[in-house]
This record gives C-alpha cells, structure tokens and sequence, in this order.
C-alpha cells in the first residue's frame, strides 16, 4: 500500500516517513499543498496524511479539491490546532479522520488502520490468500502448503498489488505508478525483473498460483489445475 504524506515539517515527514516504511508502506512526502494535491490526484494512493498549515495551497483546501474531482481516498488531516471549528471543517470538507500534532506512533497507525478499514483494504497485519498461498503483509512472507519463503519489500508490494486486484489484469504503467511513483524514471524491464523473481519463488513453493503475462496488457495472477 502506498501512503502520501504531505507535510511541511521537514523533520516530521521524514520521521514519518521512517515510520510507515517501517510497517511495510510505500511513502511519498511533499512539503507544500500545490504538490501534495498534485501528486493526490496520480490515483496511485491508499491513503492521504495532509497537514493543515501548508505554503502555496493548505490541507483544507487540498482537501475540497480532490473531494470536487471525485477522489475517494481516504484523507487524515494533521494539525498543531486544537480547535473544534478546524475539526468540523476539516470533516465536513470529506476528511475521514483528524489527529492533532504531536502524537503517538501507535495513536496514528491505528487510525490509519481504522481509515483503510472502511475503504476495506487489506489492513497491514492481515494475512492475503489467493489459490494455494498466502502472504503475510506483516512479515513479508510468503506460504504455501506448510513451505515458507521471505520476500523483499519490492517483491513483496509487487505480489501483494497482483493479489489485491484479483484476477485483473495489472499493466506494467500500473506496477510503476503503484511501487515506485508515479513521476518514477523506472523502466518497464525493472518489472520483469520483479515478476520474474516472483515466478522462480512460487514455483520453488510448488504451488498451483501462476503469474501469467497479457500479450501487450500486463499480468494477472491465474491458478492451474
């Protein structure tokens, strides 16, 4: 899953950042408002940390312009300010959620926990099942029938994406934008390179699960008989 955070503490979005990363997200940090809307409206994010007090364009305002474009995405505003009347503003504008500055690691995942639950993604702790394996997204690991391999966190975002969609088919585009960013100079061989990882993993897992390539459209996850 990949997390936005657009903060202009400095300090505080690397520190968040290290946080996240360390709970197996994918982040981008920006430090104005102009950027983070711009990046928002990519479509490539689970989830949106904006900070209220923000140059060039604020949260709130950040805020209504994705809610005008149709951006569902859920949103939690971070501010140093207490008062009610920003809080009403800030849910009444299409936040999901509002944290005051400053805050516990353990206050703040377990909102976004909350935040990503009622969009009903697959939470961090929860463990991903698709045919004959499973992934635990919070140890990285990958079983099937009892045998277990650990991925790496590119490998592991890449499956865990594939997984995610089912049985659409992801294009290469989407890989790129989802894992690495979308203003990312990652190549498309960069994806082969990942799928190809995946595939000698899976089969030395013997299982069922494949990855199949579109001709010209992308891969999809496939079980065969």
């Amino acid at each position: 899953m990949r997390i936005l955070i657009a903060e202009d503490e400095v300090h505080l979005a690397e520190a968040l950042t290290q946080i996240l990363k360390k709970h197996n997200y994918s982040v981008d940090a920006v430090h104005d408002g102009r950027s983070g809307l711009d990046y928002a409206l990519s479509g490539i994010y689970d989830l949106l940390l904006l900070d209220i007090m923000m140059p060039e364009m604020d949260g709130i305002s950040v805020l209504r312009a994705l809610r005008e474009e149709g951006d569902s995405t859920p949103v939690i505003l971070l501010t140093a300010k207490g008062e009610i009347s920003d809080k009403v503003m800030g849910l009444d504008c299409g936040a999901d959620d509002y944290i005051a500055k400053p805050f516990s690691t353990e206050e703040l995942m377990a909102r976004i926990r909350a935040a990503l639950r009622r969009k009903g993604e697959v939470l961090p702790e929860d463990t991903m099942k698709f045919g004959d394996i499973e992934l635990s997204t919070a140890t990285l690991k990958l079983t099937c029938q009892g045998k277990e391999i650990k991925l790496n966190l590119k490998e592991f975002e890449l499956l865990e994406l594939l997984m995610a969609r089912k049985q659409a088919v992801t294009s290469k585009e989407q890989i790129i934008e989802k894992l690495w960013g979308f203003d990312s100079e990652v190549e498309h061989n960069n994806v082969e390179v990942y799928i190809s990882f995946l595939r000698k993993k899976l089969t030395f897992l013997n299982s069922a699960v494949r990855i199949s390539t579109i001709r010209g459209v992308g891969y999809v996850l496939e079980v065969t008989a």
